[in-house]
């Protein structure tokens, strides 16, 4: 829907009728092209929390991701059975569990990440320059859309943020 006070005629229904499509298509493209499994969104959500290198307490994912503490629950023990997350005890204090993305979960992401980039790139490839420009033009812009309806101080960076083909579609 354009604003009729918006200069830049802005058509915020036309931008958000293209991305649901655009996401679907990618996640499905990469998805078949790297072979990965697909995971609920939530679970892609825990992951994304825990990059590489670090360990979270399940009270923080909660926090992180606006989830109630018993749903964040329910998804550990259903992760963990799939082996894409570790529990263990917390360094600094025994009473408490810290979780961690486990090395499947990482190869996955990998995986994803590089076939994705990939698959963007080949696509990429058959626009017009004058697309491929507009596109690029156009990253910063949606970076920081993508950052003000998260809620994120600052946008993220492409390759970490990346939609995963694990996630489910949804309509």
């Amino acid at each position: 829907m354009t604003r009729p006070d918006d200069p830049a005629g802005f058509d915020a229904g036309r931008l958000a009728g293209v991305i649901s499509p655009l996401r679907r298509a990618l996640l499905a493209a990469t998805r078949a092209e790297a072979q990965l499994p697909e995971l609920p969104d939530a679970q892609i959500d825990v992951l994304r929390a825990l990059p590489r290198g670090t360990a979270k307490g399940p009270a923080e994912i909660a926090v992180h991701l606006r989830l109630s503490r018993p749903t964040v629950s329910n998804l550990l023990g259903a992760m963990e059975a799939e082996q894409l997350i570790e529990r263990t005890p917390d360094p600094d204090d025994g009473r408490r569990v810290v979780v961690r993305a486990s090395a499947r979960a990482l190869d996955l992401f990998d995986r994803f990440d590089a076939a994705h980039a990939e698959l963007v790139a080949r696509a990429a490839a058959e626009l017009a320059d004058s697309d491929r420009a507009a596109v690029a033009r156009a990253l910063p812009a949606l970076e920081r859309l993508c950052a003000v309806l998260t809620g994120d101080p600052a946008p993220r960076t492409p390759v970490a943020d990346a939609d995963t083909p694990l996630a489910q579609e949804t309509p």
